[in-house]
C-alpha cells in the first residue's frame, strides 16, 4: 500500500505515536479536569435549580437557568426524544462527576474499486459527560422502543446541565484553552440538535486517504479505524500569552525583544 506517503509501515508508526500521545495528553487532561472539578458542579453554575440538600445560591443562576429551560423545550418535543416542554425544578442530577469518551463517528470510505463505511474514532478528541450518561448508552436508549420517557429525559437534562455549566464558566475554558485544550459544543448523528460538549487538544489528528483506510481495515480484519496524529502541529505550536507579550513589548519598539 503506497496512497499519498502513506505505507503499511508509516501507517504503523504514525499509529505508536498517536496513541502515546494520545495517551500523555489524555493523563495531564484528566488531573486538570479534577483540579478544575469544583468550578464545573452543576451547583456552581445553576445554584438552588440543582436538587439537593445544601442550600448554594450561584450569581447568573437563573440566567443560566432560563437558557437551559429555553433548549430544553426546543429540543424535548423533536425527533430523537419526544418528550413533553414540562421541565421540573429543581434539577435531579445523579452525577456530577465528569467522565470523557474519544469521539467517533461513521465515514463512508470510497475507491473507484470499492465502498466501506468505517466507525473512525479521533484519539484526542473526547466528548465529555457525566457519569453513568455516557453517548452510547444515550444511543441505546434512543433506540429502544420500548424505552420509558423518564430516562430519556434524565439523560437530556444531564447533557443540558453539563452544556449550561460549561457555557457559563469562560474563566474555565479560558485557562483550559491556555494549556492547549479547548472546550467546545458540536452536533452528533442520532441525537438532533442536542449540544454535546467536546474537549479536545491543539494538536489535531486526520485521516488518511479512503484507499489507505479501507487496506488497513482489510488487514486488521476490522470495519475500525483510528485517526491519526498530524505531527506538523507539534511544531507549530502557539503559546498565546507568549505571543500576546510578544506584541506588547514591540508596541513599545520592534527591537526590544532578542531575535
Amino acid at each position: 500500500m503506497e496512497e499519498d506517503g502513506y505505507s503499511i509501515q508509516k501507517l504503523l508508526t504514525l499509529r505508536k505515536v498517536t496513541r502515546a500521545v494520545s495517551d500523555t495528553l489524555r493523563a495531564q487532561m484528566k488531573e486538570h479536569l479534577s483540579t478544575l472539578a469544583p468550578l464545573l458542579r452543576p451547583k456552581a453554575v445553576l445554584g438552588d435549580y440543582i436538587q439537593s440538600s445544601a442550600k448554594e445560591s450561584a450569581r447568573g443562576g437563573e440566567k443560566a437557568f432560563r437558557e437551559l429551560q429555553s433548549l430544553y423545550e426546543a429540543l424535548a418535543p423533536a425527533k430523537p426524544f419526544n418528550l413533553t416542554k414540562d421541565l421540573s425544578v429543581p434539577l435531579g442530577i445523579a452525577s456530577s462527576t465528569l467522565e470523557m469518551a474519544p469521539m467517533e463517528y461513521s465515514h463512508t470510505a470510497k475507491t473507484e474499486r470499492e465502498t466501506k463505511a468505517v466507525n473512525i474514532t479521533s484519539p484526542l478528541k473526547w466528548a465529555l459527560n457525566y457519569s453513568g450518561f455516557s453517548l452510547g448508552r444515550f444511543r441505546e436508549l434512543l433506540a429502544d422502543r420500548n424505552r420509558k420517557s423518564d430516562d430519556v429525559r434524565e439523560f437530556l437534562i444531564h447533557y443540558l446541565v453539563l452544556h449550561a455549566v460549561v457555557s457559563n464558566q469562560s474563566g474555565v475554558t479560558s485557562l483550559l484553552e491556555a494549556l492547549h485544550f479547548p472546550i467546545t459544543t458540536g452536533q452528533l448523528p442520532g441525537f438532533g440538535d442536542l449540544p454535546v460538549t467536546y474537549i479536545s487538544s491543539s494538536i489535531s489528528t486526520m485521516r488518511p486517504p479512503d484507499e489507505v483506510i479501507i487496506e488497513s481495515t482489510e488487514i486488521s480484519g476490522s470495519d475500525a479505524f483510528e485517526e491519526v496524529i498530524n505531527l506538523e502541529d507539534i511544531s507549530t505550536m502557539r503559546d498565546p500569552l507568549k505571543e500576546r507579550l510578544s506584541e506588547l513589548v514591540k508596541s513599545f519598539g520592534p527591537d526590544l525583544l532578542p531575535n
